[in-house]
């Protein structure tokens, strides 16, 4: 939610500012605005609406400045205008700001600011920022000597002290030329460095242009960045220098390279991000390798559970690897939705594992379910996209997927990879146990399984989900038809209930199609009184051991009326299903991998059919960065 650029070099700044808001759509915004430094005044470029619509302004082509602030503003406190879009000034016109995150005590601030003579002219949090940071300068620019830029850093630190909530904030003035002054706490911030300019980002992938060296700064961290300095401080203000990351994305991930949109590249990227995720990790005959994860034999046997928790699609492959963990190494494990976790007061201790799963690295709920665990003294474990994001230096440990930057906000290539981890951290675990020579049981019919026939499936899993996306034509006919219904079903058992609840969620996210996903058994239970005459129910089914009972549970849709779609990997003779997709077969542990990707390809063409923005769905955004 919200996006934040910075600029300060020798070149224009307001054309890179766009560029980079516009890099940073897919994060969900309802107005923007930039600021640059113009013969000595600030000027402000501000509206409701999409980013291309600053271009229109009046004056914009004017703008010749070298440094400037940009943001893209999800309403929170206040509704979509031009008066509440960002960035915001205090009443002198001497501090500009943008801010990502929610001041959690903003009312208060307003009150005692009020109270000295300050004026608001917007209904937002982020307006008190400015106006405190103008408060303290005021005290401190008696001392005449201290220069200007130490004077407002200490204003900018001071002002911090009084916010309650989360903050990634830019300063600008123009009593310091050429300089920005940074801060950050919960909420996400990065500083792109090159040779006589320096970038500031939300997200790595808006800067990703420009260059491939990064700082990544931590909460109640600080920085002063001109075009040829970075300088870090601390809320003691003392000074300290930090580690350059370089990032090795490739810029080409954040452009459509001729594809209608993001999310269908991203659908068609699967096969390499699948490959580029196992990696080195896995291969025949021998252990997995994860030399970055000390996690340690007598670790994993003095454990008695195991908590995933993450939010949405990852939370979804949490619940498969749910599953893989409990099959592969026999230890219990929980999925938990984030933004409940710590609310209810979890079971932790010392013996308790909690993965926290997280695309961007940044999402608030899982972070604070993060923090809570450590708090209880249990072990941590991130499993992220995005290096040196915020959640992977909270944990005690990280291991990365590697899909590249995913720029819709509905996510596809993200949650594969995060299974496809999820299958080999298993396997992984599992050989730490001992279980690497063993026959696993991995169902109610007692099927058994080696460890190398799973890897051997995983390994070939790239070359199937390219065999799925040769021919995408029965999915596009289904789609055709179904495009105008107003309510869709999902159902599955056991493995395949997960990709349902999956399949279910990408149609809501970008067709705004009310769906549910059921497990099969359920529906005699109570869901299949919403069963009518013409209704589209889509199924999954790749295990063989429960597709006797899944079918059953589909003819009780079709006696009902309902129009059927069977995702399946089981040659299916004598049925009066309206559509079957076939897909390759695969170990019923990992196939969400392979089913979930006729459920993509399903969303993305009825979305495509109804006319909308299947990138940028109304309402979402692809980092979540407030609670």
């Amino acid at each position: 939610m919200c996006g934040i650029i910075g600029y300060v070099g020798n070149k224009q700044a307001n054309n890179i500012l766009i560029n980079g808001l516009l890099a940073l759509e897919y994060r969900g915004y309802d107005s923007a605005g930039i600021a640059t430094l113009e013969n000595n005044e600030i000027k402000i470029m501000k509206d409701k609406g999409r980013v291309k619509n600053i271009l229109d302004l009046d004056g914009y082509n004017e703008l010749q400045g070298t440094y400037g602030i940009a943001h893209t503003r999800w309403a929170t406190h206040g509704k979509p205008s031009q008066e509440n879009s960002h960035p915001h000034m205090d009443n002198s016109n001497t501090f500009t700001v943008v801010h990502n995150g929610i001041i959690e005590n903003y009312n208060e601030l307003r009150s005692f600011l009020t109270d000295n003579g300050y004026t608001f002219y917007s209904q937002t949090d982020t307006e008190v920022i400015p106006n405190l940071i103008h408060y303290y300068f005021k005290n401190i620019s008696k001392n005449t000597d201290i220069n200007n830029t130490d004077k407002i850093l200490e204003a900018v630190v001071k002002a911090t002290n009084d916010l309650k909530g989360s903050y990634a904030i830019e300063v600008i003035s123009p009593l310091m030329p050429d300089t920005i002054i940074v801060a950050r706490k919960d909420s996400p911030l990065v500083i792109g460095t090159k040779s006589d300019e320096n970038f500031i980002a939300s997200d790595i992938p808006a800067l990703l242009t420009y260059t491939k060296d990064f700082y990544l700064l931590d909460d109640n961290e600080f920085a002063v960045i001109t075009k040829d300095s970075i300088s870090f401080y601390n809320k003691d203000l003392e000074n300290y220098t930090k580690e350059i990351k370089n990032i090795e994305w490739d810029a080409s991930s954040a452009e459509k390279n001729g594809y209608e949109d993001f999310m269908l590249k991203e659908i068609f990227e699967q096969p390499n991000s699948v490959r580029e995720t196992i990696g080195s990790r896995l291969k025949l005959n021998e252990s997995c390798n994860f030399d970055d994860l000390q996690i340690t034999s007598e670790y994993l046997k003095s454990i008695n559970k195991i908590f995933i928790v993450a939010c949405g699609t990852a939370m979804h492959a949490g619940l498969v690897g749910k599953i893989l963990l409990e099959k592969l190494c026999k230890i219990p494990t929980e999925v938990d939705i984030a933004s409940e976790f710590r609310y209810r007061d979890p079971i932790i201790d010392d013996k308790t594992l909690c993965i926290y799963v997280s695309q961007s690295g940044e999402t608030a709920d899982t972070i604070a379910a993060l923090k809570l665990a450590k708090s209880k003294g249990a072990k941590t474990l991130a499993i992220s996209n995005v290096i040196g994001s915020s959640i992977t230096r909270e944990a005690d440990y990280t291991i990365y997927t590697h899909a590249g930057p995913e720029i819709a906000v509905a996510s596809t290539k993200a949650y594969t990879s995060q299974v496809v981890l999820f299958a080999v951290l298993a396997i992984h675990f599992s050989e730490l146990l001992g279980y690497d020579n063993a026959d696993i049981t991995i169902n109610s019919d007692g099927q058994t399984i080696k460890l190398d026939n799973i890897k051997k499936d995983i390994l070939d899993l790239p070359k199937k989900i390219s065999m799925i996306l040769e021919d995408t034509s029965l999915i596009k006919k289904f789609a055709d038809e179904a495009y105008t219904q107003k309510d869709m079903f999902f159902l599955g058992r056991g493995v395949d209930q997960t990709v349902a609840l999956e399949g279910s969620l990408k149609l809501k996210e970008i067709s705004y199609i009310h769906s549910e996903a059921y497990a099969s058994g359920e529906l005699k239970h109570g869901p299949i009184a919403l069963i009518e005459n013409g209704i589209h129910v889509i199924s999954i089914l790749t295990d063989p051991s429960l597709a006797k009972k899944s079918i059953s549970n589909i003819q009780e849709v079709i006696t009902r009326g309902a129009k059927t779609m069977v995702i399946t990997n089981q040659d299916l003779e004598n049925t009066n299903f309206d559509y079957i997709y076939k897909i390759p077969e695969t170990n019923p542990l990992i196939s969400p991998i392979l089913s979930v990707i006729p459920l993509q390809l399903l969303a993305y063409y009825i979305s495509k059919n109804k006319g909308l923005d299947v990138d940028k769905p109304r309402n979402l955004a692809k980092s979540v960065t407030v609670e």
